[in-house]
């Protein structure tokens, strides 16, 4: 434990016991060991922060751990958010998006359609010589699926594959705190496992663009390598049909107030409801600031702590925000508004729901406590149940639900495609590769560029 916790455990330690100095000795201890392990515990949280999904650690001596050990060192961070500048009249955009032809989303490439099932060296040639055409499709139509291709079948082949496309892979944004395992176990790999754990089997992974805190990879290839004996299937949704599709007004109120998730919670302080009350309000103050200073230590981004009363079992809990950001972008390509908002995966109250048709999400005890995550307004406001039953029934109508067999590979943007899974029994073995960007994207963003002024013109 760090020094600063030690201090503060101390410091609280004297005050317990002075607040309870009438009541009996066994009560007191039992107040000081709670107390305890509650600094324990957030010590352990501040030091290493592995068991939360949302941050992203800066610290040069865990970088340089990874580096040390790395089959792809030379693989670099993802890279940072593109928000793109401020929509000045996003009413108006909105409309003109309405009244806009509907782009093809996710169009569909097949070895058997081509005529090269079954020949790896043909389908590695076709991948090379064709590798420009298949980064426009997906960037113009947010998503590629390849199917009936052999040569994704293992890890190797998959790496191969993209290697043709020339994408530009990045390390996975949760790679600091090793949050996700690779497919294959082998450490540095390039290739991580995307969710496959039996103990994850019905937990519906709601839709959502790959982001944490202030990194997002430009693109991402997932690949089945074993599907799952029943459901599993891989889920996409295009980012500029939620956002054609979401009412007008909706829209303009949520772009106006922007967003902010909870990313993070720590259920171990019940026992300050114990504690003498005029005790709490300084005890929640140091805790609030020791928390908050070793988090923010650990992050390349600014991390709100606050208290709340609802968590695990109705105790007390911090509760860690992310800075506000817009649910709507502008895509750093070729200019196209796009929803990019977590609320499907990360909001409690829809995730609740979803468990009275999957079943719990097994969020009961352990690291999994701490990652619960939930959205709110920009300025701290709930967001009513209307509106997220609006926006739960906007996306769900543009889920595509992807059954893929082995070699099936969705290759996607991630700032057009949301992507997640739906539940599954049996043995699923899928993996996923992040990219930085791809040789070619300069020219595809300055003939877009050009395309746009013309149009102006």
């Amino acid at each position: 434990m760090n020094k600063s916790c030690l201090l503060l455990q101390d410091l609280c330690t004297i005050l317990i016991a002075l607040a309870l100095s009438r009541t009996s000795h066994k009560t007191t201890t039992k107040f000081i060991r709670m107390a305890r392990f509650s600094f324990a515990i957030l010590a352990l949280v501040a030091t290493s922060l592995s068991w939360s999904e949302a941050f992203t650690p800066t610290s040069t001596s865990n970088q340089a751990l990874f580096t040390s050990t790395s089959l792809h060192a030379e693989s670099p961070l993802a890279p940072l958010t593109e928000w793109g500048e401020p929509i000045a009249d996003i009413r108006n955009l909105h409309k003109e998006m309405n009244a806009a032809p509907k782009a093809e989303f996710a169009p569909t490439v097949s070895a058997k359609s081509l005529g090269i099932a079954g020949d790896t060296d043909a389908q590695l040639k076709y991948v090379k010589e064709n590798a420009m055409e298949l980064k426009t499709r997906m960037e113009e139509n947010g998503a590629v699926i390849f199917r009936d291709f052999d040569l994704m079948k293992s890890r190797e082949g998959f790496e191969e594959f993209y290697n043709a496309l020339e994408m530009k892979v990045c390390l996975d944004p949760l790679h600091s705190v090793s949050a996700r395992p690779t497919v294959d176990g082998i450490k540095g790999s390039p290739v991580y496992e995307a969710v496959n754990k039996e103990s994850r089997k019905n937990f519906f992974i709601g839709m959502h663009n790959e982001f944490v805190g202030t990194r997002a990879p430009r693109a991402a290839a997932f690949v089945c390598l074993k599907a799952a004996e029943e459901g599993g299937e891989f889920l996409i949704a295009d980012g500029r049909s939620i956002f054609r599709d979401l009412k007008s007004e909706f829209v303009e109120r949520l772009y106006n107030r922007s967003i902010r998730y909870s990313v993070m919670e720590l259920p171990f302080f019940g026992w300050l409801d114990n504690v003498p009350e005029f005790m709490q309000d300084p005890l929640k103050v140091g805790i609030r600031g020791l928390a908050s200073a070793a988090i923010n230590s650990k992050v390349d981004f600014s991390v709100d702590l606050q208290w709340g009363e609802e968590g695990y079992d109705d105790v007390r809990f911090l509760q860690a925000r992310a800075p506000k950001q817009t649910p709507i972008v502008i895509h750093p390509v070729t200019g196209d508004p796009t929803w990019f908002c977590n609320v499907h995966s990360h909001s409690s109250q829809l995730r609740k729901n979803r468990e009275e048709i999957y079943g719990a999400e097994r969020f009961e005890d352990g690291a999994s406590q701490i990652n619960k995550s939930d959205m709110f307004f920009g300025d701290d406001g709930d967001i009513s149940e209307e509106d997220l039953k609006h926006m739960d029934e906007v996306t769900s109508k543009n889920i595509q639900y992807v059954k893929m067999t082995e070699g099936d590979v969705v290759l996607l943007d991630n700032y057009k495609c949301l992507h997640g899974r739906n539940v599954f029994d049996g043995t699923r073995k899928h993996g996923v590769a992040w990219f930085e960007g791809w040789e070619g994207e300069d020219e595809m963003k300055a003939k877009y560029l050009s395309s746009s002024q013309a149009v102006m013109a």
